[in-house]
């Protein structure tokens, strides 16, 4: 059975760390019961009838400078659902009634937001200030802590000065190898909307040569539901299935859902075992062959094999 409490406690973990290790028991008498491990624990293998999985929270994004690319840059990764966090030291572009979607703004020198906010190990950052020396800075801040992501933006000939420079200062080719500068993907971008476009495309490129299983805005969102009754989750999947391990959709009684695990007739299927379901011990397991015969006459012919966990809320 899926507790509404764990999955809020996890919520509030992700206020102060990255990522939760969860453990499922998917066998035996206490199949079904969950609990989050220490960072210590999730370093062992997990036994056989576990299901682990690591779930991180919403990404963070954090964008120095407030000017006309960054306007469009918090725009296009709030509707990404990224956390969005914006910092410039001129009170005229760091306010609420200029960026009404950041989840946070700071206003106050660069060097002294670097030295007092720490946004875990997954943040991705975003230079786009005013000038050459204040992206240098923030770039030699960012270089000091791990992150998913640096770009800053820059013409070829002051990112190429600012690249020796760092070498002179001794940063390995490694490290400099890793900043993405000229920021953005190489579109052709001319307007401040199309420069925030490259950046925002650029920044999914990079997040999902690692995909992460990121708890859903969505999910959290179904488990405030009353009327919520099953939590459903791919446990394992094989061949070209639709959307991956660890993916999440919350069912309520009338059908309403809340997020996906892929849509198509493996989602109908098990929206309609999830609306119904009452399973004495609150929980089961459901395979889905998409490549038999019965698949097929259903539309469910993507070659692929996934495994379904139903848990009443």
């Amino acid at each position: 059975m899926a507790d509404r409490k764990m999955y809020q406690n996890i919520a509030e973990c992700f206020q102060k760390q990255d990522e939760v290790i969860l453990e499922t028991i998917l066998e035996g008498p206490h199949a079904g019961e969950k609990r989050m491990l220490s960072r210590e624990e999730g370093n062992c293998l997990p036994e056989n009838g576990v299901y682990r999985e690591v779930l991180y929270g919403k990404p963070k994004a954090v964008v120095c400078g407030g000017g006309h690319v960054s306007l469009s840059i918090v725009q296009l990764l709030k509707m990404l659902e990224f956390r969005v966090i914006v910092v410039d030291e001129r009170p005229e572009f760091a306010n609420r009634e200029r960026f009404p979607q950041a989840d946070e703004i700071f206003c106050m020198e660069f060097t002294d937001f670097f030295r007092e906010n720490d946004f875990g190990n997954h943040a991705y950052y975003v230079i786009v200030t005013r000038g050459h020396q204040y992206d240098y800075s923030c770039l030699k801040a960012v270089l000091e802590r791990e992150r998913d992501y640096v770009g800053m933006i820059g013409s070829r000939s002051k990112v190429a000065l600012s690249f020796e420079k760092l070498r002179k200062e001794g940063y390995a080719e490694e490290v400099i190898g890793r900043i993405h500068s000229p920021i953005g993907l190489a579109i052709g971008a001319k307007t401040p909307t199309e420069i925030g476009v490259s950046i925002a495309a650029e920044i999914i490129q990079e997040k999902n040569r690692q995909p992460r299983n990121t708890l859903e805005a969505s999910i959290l969102e179904g488990i405030q539901d009353e009327d919520a009754h099953t939590m459903v989750t791919v446990i394992e999947k094989s061949g070209s299935s639709p959307r991956g391990e660890g993916t999440r959709m919350i069912v309520c009684k009338d059908g309403k859902i809340y997020g996906t695990i892929g849509g198509g007739s493996v989602e109908y299927a098990a929206i309609q075992e999830a609306k119904a379901f009452d399973d004495p011990s609150g929980f089961a397991i459901k395979e889905y062959n998409l490549s038999n015969s019965k698949a097929a006459t259903l539309g469910m012919v993507c070659g692929g094999q996934v495994k379904v966990l139903f848990e009443k809320l």
